[in-house]
């Protein structure tokens, strides 16, 4: 047993909580990278985008994750914007303003944006107006993109930035030694907050990107089959 251990008795479930909380943390950012792949590949393959697939890396940090995925995330929302910016430029100001009225019935807003992908990249899947009136009609970009962004920037910034992602397979006093180099109670404690609290907000946001995504992506499949 550490000495640490014997002068903070609570030390040990300190410690299991901190491999939980970073455990959960990986889970959750595993699962954003899925879903940021997905809408990515709808994108490219309905819309003529061209994002790049992201894979997370487990050689490195969770600082240096989130920024693959912030620079991800950023090309969308880039991309999106120009679209929305040649629709602005290429069609009728009365057919645009319908794609963003909430009055305006889905079928119509569908036909509408079916009609404008037609015309800005000539020759469209059958999709691609259900695609654009989802991620047009939505917050998906405007929002939810933005919001996991600024999250995922705190994060990187934090405590837990320069923790690697693979540190799970390391000895319990190697792990905190690489988040604190040291082992005093009120460290500890100090580390398990600042993980429940950007873990808290981080998931939750996490859970309205992949629920917006699963919205656009479901619209793909009934479609093919």
């Amino acid at each position: 047993m550490a000495l640490s251990d014997l002068l903070y008795p609570d030390n040990p479930k300190r410690r299991q909580e901190l491999i939980q909380l970073h455990q959960e943390l990986l889970d959750c950012m595993s699962t954003n990278f899925h879903a940021t792949n997905e809408l990515a590949g709808v994108l490219n393959e309905h819309l003529g985008c061209t994002i790049t697939h992201i894979q997370m890396r487990k050689s490195s940090t969770v600082k240096e994750n989130c920024d693959i995925m912030i620079q991800a995330m950023s090309e969308i929302q880039h991309q999106v914007q120009k679209i929305d910016s040649d629709m602005k430029e290429k069609i009728e100001p009365v057919l645009y303003q319908k794609l963003y009225d909430i009055k305006e019935p889905e079928l119509e807003k569908i036909a509408i944006a079916h009609k404008i992908f037609s015309i800005i990249l000539g020759e469209v899947t059958s999709t691609a107006g259900m695609v654009a009136m989802k991620l047009f009609g939505s917050n998906l970009v405007t929002l939810t993109v933005s919001k996991l962004i600024s999250l995922l920037a705190q994060i990187g910034a934090s405590v837990l930035g320069g923790i690697s992602i693979t540190i799970l397979g390391l000895a319990i006093e190697m792990i905190l030694h690489a988040i604190l180099g040291a082992m005093e109670r009120n460290q500890l404690l100090t580390a398990v907050r600042s993980y429940e609290e950007h873990l808290a907000e981080f998931k939750e946001a996490s859970e309205k990107y992949q629920h917006a995504i699963r919205e656009v992506t479901s619209l793909v499949r009934q479609q093919v089959q």
